[in-house]
């Protein structure tokens, strides 16, 4: 097949770190953490030297540029696995340089609009994240369909740190979203009897508000921020 690379691209500088064109078309996407908060510059700087014997196809610094350091075409060296890198896009984010490495918000918008861009280039219409390693290694994947992998599953490592691989299902939804090919979202607010009072409680203190969309999602999972916020709404309410 015929590679191109991203238009997103703003700095270019090749590494020699690399295996040369690919062996497996691409059907994967790994995204990974620098473990600090660098410029595309730096890391292009980084992949340089043969002796780092290190690289990906793309950085996204903390400003949020895109750099390109290994052409799509050919397999980068980055994720401690042959296999993945020869069917992965790889793509360095800057991070905090601490557990859980955090991604700045410019760069994780960028890297959402990135995998976007691969995926449609690459003939993908739905970006997948099972989030288990053994069935996502056993996976094949449609003809329409991208996959995300994890640094963390090939070496001892934490990579892409615990703040992004929290965020993995969120970034393959809204991937997804952005190739059009997400269903209608049904509402979920119709609560369970043995809950009914608490929700219409909740609802009636306002301390449970829905999306812009006014689904109050009742059965998704709560995350710490919105526990804090909801923590914050009942302080309020006892105040008044």
């Amino acid at each position: 097949m015929a590679y191109t690379n991203s238009p997103l691209v703003s700095y270019t500088k090749l590494s020699p770190n690399h295996s040369g064109q690919r062996t497996h078309s691409i059907e994967r996407i790994t995204p990974h953490c620098v473990v600090g908060q660098c410029s595309v510059e730096t890391l292009g700087n980084v992949f340089l030297p043969t002796s780092r014997q290190a690289s990906s196809n793309y950085g996204i610094g903390v400003d949020g540029r895109v750099g390109m350091y290994v052409e799509e075409e050919n397999r980068s060296w980055c994720s401690s696995s042959a296999a993945n890198d020869q069917r992965a896009v790889t793509i360095e984010c800057a991070s905090d340089a601490t557990e859980p490495y955090a991604f700045k918000d410019v760069v994780y918008q960028r890297l959402i609009e990135l995998c976007t861009d691969i995926c449609k280039r690459n003939g993908k219409t739905k970006l997948l994240w099972l989030g288990d390693k053994d069935k996502t290694l056993g996976y094949t994947p449609a003809p329409d369909e991208m996959v995300l992998t994890v640094h963390r599953w090939f070496a001892n490592k934490s990579c892409p740190g615990d703040w992004m691989y929290a965020r993995m299902g969120d970034l393959a939804k809204k991937v997804t979203a952005a190739l059009g090919n997400q269903a209608p979202a049904s509402l979920d607010n119709a609560p369970a009897a043995w809950s009914k009072d608490a929700v219409n409680w909740a609802l009636e203190n306002r301390l449970l508000l829905g999306d812009s969309n006014g689904n109050l999602k009742l059965r998704e999972n709560l995350t710490r921020e919105q526990f804090c916020v909801m923590l914050k709404r009942y302080h309020d309410m006892l105040q008044k």
